[in-house]
């Protein structure tokens, strides 16, 4: 799935993280459920504010932010490659983080 993908497009991260993404009951739009241990501790506050520089920077139009309760419908038809959805992922510890992303996987 998505996690094995990583690995073989980014060689560097193979065997380093694990995730897995699943469809949710809707037409379209899927949500990616990455988890991952650093190479160096950051609290979730800090990938989330780093996140959100990329998404308003390089990444923008690409990589979205959220920190809205959001629902799957509210990807429909959304053109960036994945929204980083800020009020899902958690920190087990600085080293221990699990990340989610939507993308409307039909655009």
């Amino acid at each position: 799935g998505a996690a094995k993908a990583v690995g073989k497009v980014l060689p560097a991260l193979n065997g380093k993280l694990t995730g897995m993404s699943f469809r949710v009951p809707t037409p379209d739009v899927s949500v990616v459920d990455l988890t991952v241990k650093l190479a160096k501790s950051a609290t979730y506050e800090e990938i989330k504010a780093a996140v959100k520089e990329e998404s308003e920077g390089n990444l923008k139009g690409i990589l979205g932010y959220t920190e809205d309760d959001v629902v799957s419908t509210d990807f429909i038809g959304d053109s960036r490659s994945s929204i980083f959805d800020a009020k899902a992922g958690i920190a087990l510890n600085e080293d221990f983080v699990k990340l989610v992303a939507w993308y409307d996987n039909e655009w």
